[in-house]
Protein backbone atom coordinates (compact mmCIF):
# COMPACT_ATOMS: atom_id res chain seq x y z
CA UNK A 1 0.00 0.00 0.00
CA UNK A 2 1.53 3.42 -0.84
CA UNK A 3 1.16 7.11 0.04
CA UNK A 4 -2.41 7.75 -1.44
CA UNK A 5 -4.97 6.51 1.08
CA UNK A 6 -8.34 8.23 1.14
CA UNK A 7 -6.97 10.54 -1.40
CA UNK A 8 -8.27 11.57 -4.59
CA UNK A 9 -6.82 11.48 -7.63
CA UNK A 10 -8.01 12.79 -11.37
CA UNK A 11 -6.78 11.56 -14.23
CA UNK A 12 -7.31 13.29 -17.30
CA UNK A 13 -5.64 11.66 -20.11
CA UNK A 14 -7.54 9.19 -22.29
CA UNK A 15 -4.56 6.80 -23.08
CA UNK A 16 -3.65 4.71 -20.80
CA UNK A 17 -6.45 5.69 -18.03
CA UNK A 18 -7.39 1.79 -17.35
CA UNK A 19 -3.42 1.24 -16.05
CA UNK A 20 -3.01 4.47 -14.37
CA UNK A 21 -6.07 4.01 -12.10
CA UNK A 22 -4.88 0.61 -11.24
CA UNK A 23 -1.04 2.42 -10.47
CA UNK A 24 -3.65 4.90 -7.97
CA UNK A 25 -5.82 2.10 -6.79
CA UNK A 26 -2.66 0.36 -5.81
CA UNK A 27 -1.38 3.28 -3.63
CA UNK A 28 -4.38 3.11 -1.71
CA UNK A 29 -6.20 5.97 -3.77
CA UNK A 30 -9.27 6.47 -5.33
CA UNK A 31 -9.11 7.51 -8.99
CA UNK A 32 -12.15 9.47 -10.85
CA UNK A 33 -11.32 9.38 -14.69
CA UNK A 34 -11.75 12.77 -15.87
CA UNK A 35 -10.62 12.70 -19.79
CA UNK A 36 -9.70 16.09 -20.82
CA UNK A 37 -8.08 15.15 -24.32
CA UNK A 38 -9.11 12.75 -26.81
CA UNK A 39 -6.33 11.48 -29.83
CA UNK A 40 -7.84 11.18 -32.79
CA UNK A 41 -5.38 10.01 -36.22
CA UNK A 42 -6.17 11.67 -39.32
CA UNK A 43 -6.58 9.82 -42.45
CA UNK A 44 -3.63 9.19 -45.18
CA UNK A 45 -5.83 11.52 -47.50
CA UNK A 46 -5.76 14.34 -44.52
CA UNK A 47 -1.66 14.13 -45.04
CA UNK A 48 -1.14 13.28 -49.20
CA UNK A 49 -0.36 16.49 -50.35
CA UNK A 50 1.89 17.58 -47.62
CA UNK A 51 3.31 14.56 -48.09
CA UNK A 52 3.50 14.81 -52.10
CA UNK A 53 4.64 18.04 -51.57
CA UNK A 54 7.82 16.67 -50.16
CA UNK A 55 8.46 14.19 -52.37
CA UNK A 56 8.10 16.65 -55.52
CA UNK A 57 9.83 19.98 -54.13
CA UNK A 58 12.23 18.79 -51.16
CA UNK A 59 12.85 20.20 -47.94
CA UNK A 60 15.79 21.45 -46.64
CA UNK A 61 15.12 20.39 -43.08
CA UNK A 62 12.42 18.08 -41.54
CA UNK A 63 11.66 18.39 -37.82
CA UNK A 64 9.51 15.72 -36.11
CA UNK A 65 8.13 16.67 -33.11
CA UNK A 66 6.21 13.66 -31.44
CA UNK A 67 7.07 9.82 -31.28
CA UNK A 68 3.34 9.09 -32.40
CA UNK A 69 2.99 11.96 -35.23
CA UNK A 70 6.34 10.82 -36.70
CA UNK A 71 5.10 7.34 -36.68
CA UNK A 72 2.05 8.70 -38.29
CA UNK A 73 3.23 10.16 -40.82
CA UNK A 74 5.24 7.23 -42.26
CA UNK A 75 2.26 5.13 -41.81
CA UNK A 76 0.14 7.31 -43.90
CA UNK A 77 3.23 7.73 -46.69
CA UNK A 78 3.02 3.76 -46.10
CA UNK A 79 -0.69 3.79 -46.86
CA UNK A 80 -0.69 5.96 -49.84
CA UNK A 81 2.36 3.76 -51.89
CA UNK A 82 4.79 6.54 -51.37
CA UNK A 83 7.03 4.95 -48.57
CA UNK A 84 10.08 4.48 -50.71
CA UNK A 85 10.29 8.21 -52.30
CA UNK A 86 8.75 9.68 -48.89
CA UNK A 87 11.78 8.48 -46.85
CA UNK A 88 14.58 9.83 -49.46
CA UNK A 89 13.38 12.92 -49.62
CA UNK A 90 13.38 13.11 -45.85
CA UNK A 91 16.75 11.25 -45.98
CA UNK A 92 18.06 13.82 -48.19
CA UNK A 93 17.50 16.58 -45.97
CA UNK A 94 18.82 17.80 -42.20
CA UNK A 95 16.51 16.57 -39.44
CA UNK A 96 15.69 17.95 -36.41
CA UNK A 97 13.24 16.27 -33.27
CA UNK A 98 11.75 16.66 -29.69
CA UNK A 99 11.44 13.92 -27.48
CA UNK A 100 13.26 10.83 -27.29
CA UNK A 101 10.07 8.78 -28.80
CA UNK A 102 10.82 10.92 -31.85
CA UNK A 103 14.29 9.65 -32.54
CA UNK A 104 13.49 6.25 -31.56
CA UNK A 105 10.82 6.09 -33.73
CA UNK A 106 12.77 7.85 -36.78
CA UNK A 107 15.61 4.86 -35.93
CA UNK A 108 12.90 2.54 -37.24
CA UNK A 109 13.45 4.45 -40.91
CA UNK A 110 17.22 4.69 -40.57
CA UNK A 111 16.65 8.30 -40.29
CA UNK A 112 18.85 10.22 -37.15
CA UNK A 113 18.39 14.29 -36.29
CA UNK A 114 21.04 16.07 -36.88
CA UNK A 115 19.81 18.83 -34.24
CA UNK A 116 17.74 17.89 -30.85
CA UNK A 117 16.53 19.42 -28.17
CA UNK A 118 18.09 19.46 -24.63
CA UNK A 119 15.19 19.52 -22.66
CA UNK A 120 12.17 17.65 -24.44
CA UNK A 121 10.18 21.02 -24.97
CA UNK A 122 9.41 22.85 -27.93
CA UNK A 123 11.83 26.07 -26.69
CA UNK A 124 14.69 23.65 -26.30
CA UNK A 125 14.01 22.26 -30.23
CA UNK A 126 14.39 25.95 -31.59
CA UNK A 127 17.14 26.77 -28.96
CA UNK A 128 19.12 23.73 -30.79
CA UNK A 129 18.32 25.27 -34.52
CA UNK A 130 19.27 29.12 -32.86
CA UNK A 131 22.70 28.65 -34.60
CA UNK A 132 20.67 27.67 -38.18
CA UNK A 133 20.22 29.65 -41.14
CA UNK A 134 16.95 29.30 -42.08
CA UNK A 135 16.44 32.28 -44.77
CA UNK A 136 14.26 31.03 -47.35
CA UNK A 137 14.55 27.41 -46.81
CA UNK A 138 11.99 24.97 -46.90
CA UNK A 139 11.09 23.21 -43.37
CA UNK A 140 8.58 20.42 -43.16
CA UNK A 141 7.13 20.84 -39.88
CA UNK A 142 5.17 17.68 -38.09
CA UNK A 143 3.10 19.27 -35.86
CA UNK A 144 1.82 17.56 -32.53
CA UNK A 145 -2.24 17.32 -32.13
CA UNK A 146 -2.86 21.22 -32.22
CA UNK A 147 -1.61 24.46 -33.61
CA UNK A 148 1.71 25.07 -31.59
CA UNK A 149 1.85 29.43 -32.32
CA UNK A 150 5.14 29.33 -29.82
CA UNK A 151 7.29 26.74 -32.74
CA UNK A 152 5.57 28.25 -35.76
CA UNK A 153 6.35 31.53 -34.79
CA UNK A 154 9.56 30.54 -34.17
CA UNK A 155 10.36 29.29 -37.59
CA UNK A 156 8.49 32.23 -39.10
CA UNK A 157 10.90 34.42 -37.12
CA UNK A 158 13.82 32.80 -38.98
CA UNK A 159 12.73 33.23 -42.25
CA UNK A 160 11.22 30.11 -42.92
CA UNK A 161 9.25 28.40 -45.93
CA UNK A 162 7.03 26.14 -43.52
CA UNK A 163 5.55 23.20 -44.85
CA UNK A 164 3.03 21.93 -41.85
CA UNK A 165 1.79 17.99 -41.86
CA UNK A 166 -0.84 17.39 -38.84
CA UNK A 167 -0.90 13.49 -38.56
CA UNK A 168 -3.48 13.54 -35.33
CA UNK A 169 -5.71 16.01 -33.47
CA UNK A 170 -6.37 16.45 -30.20
CA UNK A 171 -9.96 16.54 -28.94
CA UNK A 172 -12.40 17.24 -26.32
CA UNK A 173 -14.33 14.35 -25.60
CA UNK A 174 -16.91 15.56 -23.13
CA UNK A 175 -17.00 19.38 -22.29
CA UNK A 176 -19.24 18.37 -19.46
CA UNK A 177 -16.42 16.90 -17.53
CA UNK A 178 -14.11 20.14 -18.12
CA UNK A 179 -16.74 22.27 -16.66
CA UNK A 180 -16.38 19.33 -13.35
CA UNK A 181 -12.74 19.35 -13.30
CA UNK A 182 -12.65 22.59 -12.77
CA UNK A 183 -14.92 23.02 -9.91
CA UNK A 184 -13.99 20.34 -7.72
CA UNK A 185 -10.31 21.34 -7.91
CA UNK A 186 -11.42 24.06 -6.62
CA UNK A 187 -14.08 23.08 -4.38
CA UNK A 188 -11.48 20.70 -2.84
CA UNK A 189 -12.96 17.91 -3.91
CA UNK A 190 -10.37 16.37 -5.78
CA UNK A 191 -6.62 15.98 -3.88
CA UNK A 192 -4.76 15.61 -7.21
CA UNK A 193 -4.85 15.91 -10.92
CA UNK A 194 -2.98 13.66 -12.78
CA UNK A 195 -1.91 15.87 -16.24
CA UNK A 196 -0.23 13.79 -18.93
CA UNK A 197 -0.13 16.34 -22.22
CA UNK A 198 -0.21 19.58 -22.78
CA UNK A 199 -3.73 20.32 -23.66
CA UNK A 200 -5.31 18.96 -20.55
CA UNK A 201 -4.05 22.13 -19.26
CA UNK A 202 -4.81 24.38 -21.73
CA UNK A 203 -8.38 23.09 -21.87
CA UNK A 204 -9.24 22.79 -17.89
CA UNK A 205 -7.80 26.40 -17.94
CA UNK A 206 -9.94 27.43 -20.98
CA UNK A 207 -12.71 26.78 -19.79
CA UNK A 208 -11.85 28.08 -15.91
CA UNK A 209 -11.19 31.32 -18.36
CA UNK A 210 -14.48 31.47 -19.97
CA UNK A 211 -16.25 30.92 -16.61
CA UNK A 212 -13.89 33.72 -14.94
CA UNK A 213 -12.01 31.00 -12.63
CA UNK A 214 -8.83 30.53 -13.84
CA UNK A 215 -7.20 32.83 -11.09
CA UNK A 216 -8.98 30.46 -8.36
CA UNK A 217 -8.03 27.28 -10.42
CA UNK A 218 -4.20 28.14 -10.20
CA UNK A 219 -4.63 29.17 -6.64
CA UNK A 220 -6.28 25.82 -5.88
CA UNK A 221 -3.64 23.91 -7.43
CA UNK A 222 -0.46 25.94 -5.48
CA UNK A 223 -2.44 25.87 -2.35
CA UNK A 224 -4.85 22.23 -1.67
CA UNK A 225 -5.01 19.77 -4.95
CA UNK A 226 -1.54 19.21 -6.48
CA UNK A 227 -1.07 19.21 -10.10
CA UNK A 228 0.94 16.39 -11.42
CA UNK A 229 3.13 16.42 -14.36
CA UNK A 230 4.39 13.76 -16.89
CA UNK A 231 7.18 16.18 -17.56
CA UNK A 232 8.67 19.03 -18.95
CA UNK A 233 6.89 20.92 -21.88
CA UNK A 234 3.15 20.30 -19.66
CA UNK A 235 5.12 21.80 -16.40
CA UNK A 236 5.99 24.80 -18.14
CA UNK A 237 2.35 25.31 -19.79
CA UNK A 238 1.00 24.66 -15.97
CA UNK A 239 3.47 27.47 -15.22
CA UNK A 240 2.55 29.54 -17.69
CA UNK A 241 -1.33 29.49 -16.47
CA UNK A 242 0.15 30.31 -12.89
CA UNK A 243 0.88 27.13 -11.08
CA UNK A 244 3.83 27.28 -9.27
CA UNK A 245 3.71 23.74 -7.17
CA UNK A 246 4.00 21.21 -9.61
CA UNK A 247 5.03 17.20 -8.89
CA UNK A 248 6.89 16.04 -12.22
CA UNK A 249 9.21 12.53 -12.17
CA UNK A 250 12.83 12.59 -12.85
CA UNK A 251 11.84 10.33 -15.92
CA UNK A 252 9.56 11.16 -18.19
CA UNK A 253 6.47 8.44 -17.70
CA UNK A 254 2.91 7.81 -16.85
CA UNK A 255 4.02 5.23 -14.10
CA UNK A 256 6.92 7.44 -12.60
CA UNK A 257 3.88 10.29 -12.48
CA UNK A 258 1.75 8.36 -9.76
CA UNK A 259 4.92 7.27 -7.94
CA UNK A 260 6.15 11.25 -7.78
CA UNK A 261 2.75 11.93 -6.44
CA UNK A 262 2.93 8.95 -4.68
CA UNK A 263 6.31 10.19 -2.70
CA UNK A 264 4.20 13.79 -2.78
CA UNK A 265 1.58 12.99 -0.32
CA UNK A 266 3.79 10.75 1.84
CA UNK A 267 4.73 13.94 4.52
CA UNK A 268 0.80 13.73 4.69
Amino acid sequence: MGNLQGKRIAITGSRKMMEMSMMVQKKGGTAFERPLQETIKCTPEDMKASIEDVIANGTDWSVFTTGIGTSAVFEAANALGLTEPFQKAIAASRIATRGYKTVQELKKYGLTPEAEDGDGTNAGLLSALEQVDLRERRVFLQLHGEPVPALEQGFAKKGADLLYVLPYKTTVPQPEIVTKLVNEVIDGDIDAVLFTATPQVRVLFQEAKENGLAQQLAEAFNVRAAAGSVGKVTTGTLNEYGVNRVIAPEYERMGALVVAVDEFFKAD
